[in-house]
């Protein structure tokens, strides 16, 4: 069997949003196979979940002041900062009747197989764990969601830490804890995992990204064809 794998770098918000949910959109239609997308955004995009108040998730004055690009993902989950260290991972897949949002975690835990086994390419152990979070000793390393379009295609969503700014996350995002407080930044910190600091060492995104079109391609049983976006789907 053959997907697609498309990659991509420095992607705007409305850009990379779209083109997720237009190829979920298509994969249902038949009108492409099943794709995997593994892409970074330009620095910085904060993208609240599909269900979430952007003005209770995200401080809007310091965004806009500082060129921070705001938008809304079709998945559900928290909101998420995403930039050139986050690695957004999107895979589209045809639908069956039974994939309901009722099944949602159970379609996550699948879908995220290629994930932990990427991570486990790495030394890394981590498990599924809450409502949609892939964790390394009880410290989140990325976040999950999904999302069914009307045409029946399945969107799976994770954004996977290789590196994080945890001081610009607090000033982004409207967490619990005071933004300048040394107790909010290290009680964040406790609970973040991120590649880098998980394998001691410096870690390119490129590698990251082999690592994940390798364990996707064992898990799945499928050979990628390296594709870009046909001129339509633009």
């Amino acid at each position: 069997m053959r997907w697609r794998l498309i990659i991509e770098d420095g992607v705007s918000d409305s850009y990379g949003l779209a083109a997720d949910e237009g190829l979920a959109h298509r994969v249902g239609h038949d009108q492409s196979i099943p794709t995997l997308r593994l892409y970074t955004y330009r620095s910085y995009s904060a993208l609240v979940g599909r269900f979430q108040t952007i003005e209770n998730e995200l401080h809007g004055d310091f965004c806009r002041k500082n060129d921070v690009a705001i938008n809304r993902r079709p998945t559900g989950g928290g909101a998420i900062i995403m930039g050139e260290d986050q690695l957004g991972i999107a895979l589209t897949i045809p639908g069956k009747a039974e994939d309901t949002y009722g099944r949602a975690r159970e379609l996550m835990e699948r879908f995220a197989a290629g994930v932990i086994q990427a991570l486990r390419s790495l030394s890394i152990q981590s498990g599924f764990r809450r409502k949609n979070d892939l964790e390394v000793n009880g410290r989140k390393i990325a976040g999950l969601g999904i999302y069914r379009d009307v045409s029946g295609g399945l969107l799976f969503h994770a954004s996977l830490l290789l590196d994080m700014d945890i001081s610009l996350m607090l000033q982004i995002l409207n967490t619990p804890f005071e933004k300048t407080s040394d107790k909010g930044f290290r009680t964040i910190e406790a609970r973040i995992e991120t590649i880098r600091h998980a394998i001691g060492r410096s870690i390119s995104m490129e590698e990251v990204r082999e690592k994940m079109a390798e364990a996707y391609a064992r898990t799945f049983g499928v050979e990628f064809l390296n594709e870009e976006f046909a001129p339509d789907e633009i």
